[in-house]
């Protein structure tokens, strides 16, 4: 067999593992991982280089965040009074939802999902509703706006980088509305099918005591990472991997402050070590894909298809996109397909920000059909299993599949019009 076969064959395997065995999914990932070196489909040099350190980074930094952050009692506090002024569940769920979409923009989604999902968690408790819904769509939403901005997420930073885009340019360039609006426009839809799953739900809000706040310290810590994060867009040169860095200084930073005030109690075992270990096992997986030329043959393939009907070629890079994006982590393939969408746009004369838009707004919503699809969705699958919620494909799926259809189809279609 080609070393491509295996790749295929191996990934393939694995993927069905993962559906099916999901309690032992650290286990397959390593395992296929470790496979793949054995069998010299990958070099241990490739394995170590397909770690993305920016996400690991940001895990690992507001893993501990989000620990403080929920002993402090803020989240608990933020929830309460979110419950009490609403006066209704499903709008206290939903207005959590499009909070992190909103910080999204402008943090990256692993560190979003942190910070958000032990408000989203305390908020399901406090109106006596199941937190798994509420912590998908939370997933969702950082997905969705992450590729907003620049700074929002991977593949945002690799479309300014390969573009020449400037921060601003994701708003407004050449004259006409950036990606930015055409992910609104589709996130507006997004969450009223979100809201109908939340509708469901049969907890009630009620007037509560507020909790005692014993710290504000882990909140100003995680403004300090959201304001740190903001900025670091603006740095000249930066390294591809600032953000991880920035998340993991203010953790350790975090980490002092609690040892020198002796506050809460903090065991550094007890973190959610196995997520981490999982995402960076994905990373050395996927990577055999990449290293074997798999997504090339299929960027070859894609350019043989489209030949010269421009329609064919805006349609291919959407629905392929969604398709490999949903079962593929989306940096490598957004390393591998950029430079086919651009080659694309110039080949029929068309400017190269209508395909290179579509490119990575269907790459990165692309991600929240299941639950491997994207880091925040391993994160937060990962988070409601510490919580005693085994989430299914099919139950991420029955919501990340229609609100994924339905963003990708608006924010596709707004680009065709306006860039065509």
């Amino acid at each position: 067999m080609s070393d491509q076969a295996i790749a295929i064959l191996v990934f393939g395997l694995t993927y069905l593992l993962l559906i099916f065995k999901r309690e032992r999914s650290l286990y397959f990932v390593w395992g296929a991982s470790l496979l793949l070196i054995l069998l010299g489909i990958i070099s241990p040099q490739q394995a170590w280089q397909a770690l993305n350190w920016n996400v690991l980074g940001l895990f690992f930094g507001t893993m501990i965040l989000a620990e403080l952050f929920v002993a402090s009692g803020a989240p608990a506090y933020m929830a309460t009074r979110m419950v009490n002024a609403s006066g209704s569940a499903a709008l206290s769920l939903l207005a959590i939802v499009i909070f992190s979409g909103l910080l999204s923009a402008v943090v990256e989604n692993v560190a979003t999902v942190f910070i958000v999902a032990p408000l989203a968690l305390e908020t399901a408790r406090k109106v006596k509703a199941s937190p798994v819904p509420v912590l998908i769509s939370v997933a969702i939403a950082a997905n969705m706006q992450g590729v907003a901005t620049m700074i929002g997420d991977s593949p945002s930073i690799l479309l300014a980088t390969a573009a020449n885009l400037t921060f601003l340019d994701f708003f407004w360039v050449n004259d006409r509305p950036g990606i930015f609006f055409a992910v609104q426009i589709g996130f507006v839809v997004a969450m009223a099918i979100v809201y109908k799953f939340l509708r469901n739900t049969k907890g009630t809000a009620s007037k509560n005591a507020l909790p005692v706040v014993h710290s504000w310290t882990p909140s100003l810590l995680i403004l300090l990472l959201v304001v740190t994060l903001s900025g670091s867009s603006f740095v000249p040169g930066r390294i591809d991997f600032l953000p991880g860095i920035i998340a993991v200084t203010i953790g350790l930073i975090a980490l002092l402050w609690n040892h020198s005030t002796d506050l809460f109690a903090m065991e550094l075992s007890r973190l959610d070590w196995q997520t981490f270990f999982l995402l960076a096992g994905l990373f050395v997986l996927i990577s055999s894909l990449t290293v074997t030329g798999v997504i090339t043959e299929v960027a070859t393939l894609m350019t043989a298809v489209a030949g010269d009907s421009l329609l064919i070629a805006f349609l291919l890079i959407v629905v392929v996109s969604v398709a490999v994006s949903a079962l593929v982590d989306n940096i490598p393939y957004t390393i591998a397909m950029l430079p086919v969408a651009q080659l694309l746009a110039e080949r029929m004369d068309v400017n190269p920000l209508l395909f290179m838009f579509a490119f990575v707004l269907s790459t990165s919503l692309g991600g929240n059909i299941t639950p491997i699809g994207a880091s925040a969705n391993v994160v937060a699958v990962g988070m409601l299993k510490r919580e005693g919620y085994n989430v299914s494909f099919g139950e991420f799926m029955k919501i990340g599949l229609p609100t994924t259809i339905v963003a990708v189809t608006i924010g596709a279609a707004f680009l065709w019009f306006i860039w065509l």
